[in-house]
């Protein structure tokens, strides 16, 4: 069974036809050379923090944790196509969609620094994932296909002040997160994750998917009981590697919701292979135990032989951390 999502195909269509300004170029996102430059695209308005009227923005319920960095999302559908989902929530998209993620941290008032724009387009042969850094005056943001690094400065949410050398991810990067059965795929966007901003684009998913029930947000109690809430920030932050088709399969740790298991879910499972990042401990998830447990020794650390998740982040989420602390002390100890 597929449900068919057309009126936001059509709120999209109805106002990119009615723009009066250039539409966005279905060219460029089809152009296997990759244009050096975001603006080619169309996406934004001669600014990061302008986006075109043509794109549908949305938020997640649970977002990846990017070193803090605020993000602004958006699709963009090509005229006359849809996106369609399956009884499990999970979004197609039709080939010439692109996804577009802007990753930035607040600055002079609050107002948004936007440091580089990813994209995924979905061209005829798959998905490709590009990262563009945005220029110090923000007039364009230029394609870094090897990632780079650029300063950032921002606080944390109990105030402490950082300063990190913020990573840009290369192209082998993008693919090591976003590969399912070694293809790019969209990783963020479901049913069950994804929310609306418009009350229109809102109005034809509900209508359409009453049957799929919103995922808990990681960091709402009232949203979802303790247990919901951790797994939904795993699957979110670590089960596109951690998944039978993903990057880290061979962990035999599976984080994405198809663990059948305890033991495949970590809890009382011994690691694949023992070394320094097990930090002496015996299971992936000691029951009761947060401080015996090797995801929370690899989730506290920023050392690039020890730390998970391996790519995305310089610092440590500390709110995550927390959850997942709190979540393993309240597990009954004889689950081991």
């Amino acid at each position: 069974m597929r449900l068919v999502l057309p009126a936001l195909a059509l709120f999209v269509a109805a106002v990119a036809t009615a723009q009066s300004k250039p539409p966005l170029s279905d060219a460029a996102i089809m152009d296997n050379a990759s244009p050096a430059v975001l603006s080619a695209f169309g996406f934004f308005d001669g600014s990061p923090n302008q986006p075109s009227d043509a794109l549908v923005p949305y938020s997640l319920r649970t977002p990846l944790f990017s070193d803090y960095a605020e993000k602004q999302r958006f699709i963009y559908l090509p005229l006359n196509t849809k996106m369609t989902a399956d009884a499990s929530g999970k979004i197609a998209f039709p080939i010439g969609a692109a996804i577009i993620k802007s990753f930035g941290y607040p600055y002079q008032g609050g107002k948004l620094k936007i440091i580089e724009t990813r994209l995924l387009l979905h061209r005829t042969e798959g998905w490709v994932a590009l990262p563009y850094v945005w220029r110090a005056d923000g007039s364009d943001a230029d394609l870094r296909v090897g990632g780079t690094r650029v300063p950032a400065v921002f606080k944390k949410p109990n105030g402490q002040a950082m300063t990190i050398s913020y990573a840009v991810p290369n192209k082998n990067q993008c693919k090591q997160c976003h590969s399912v059965d070694n293809a790019i795929m969209p990783i963020g966007p479901t049913l069950q994750n994804i929310q609306f901003q418009r009350s229109a684009d809102i109005g034809a998913v509900t209508q359409l998917a009453a049957n799929i029930k919103p995922e808990a947000k990681w960091d709402d109690p009232i949203s979802g009981s303790l247990d919901q809430r951790a797994r939904a920030y795993l699957r979110v932050n670590c089960g596109h590697c951690h998944a039978p088709k993903g990057s880290a399969s061979n962990s035999g740790l599976m984080l994405d919701g198809s663990a059948r298991d305890v033991t495949a879910f970590g809890i009382g499972k011994r690691p694949v292979a023992a070394g320094r990042a097990s930090g002496d401990m015996d299971f992936v998830i000691d029951a009761g135990r947060p401080d015996r447990s090797i995801l929370i020794n690899r989730m506290k650390s920023t050392d690039p032989g020890i730390a998970m998740p391996e790519v995305g982040r310089t610092t440590v989420h500390d709110e995550g951390l927390s959850l997942l602390e709190k979540w393993i002390a309240a597990m009954p100890p004889s689950q081991n």
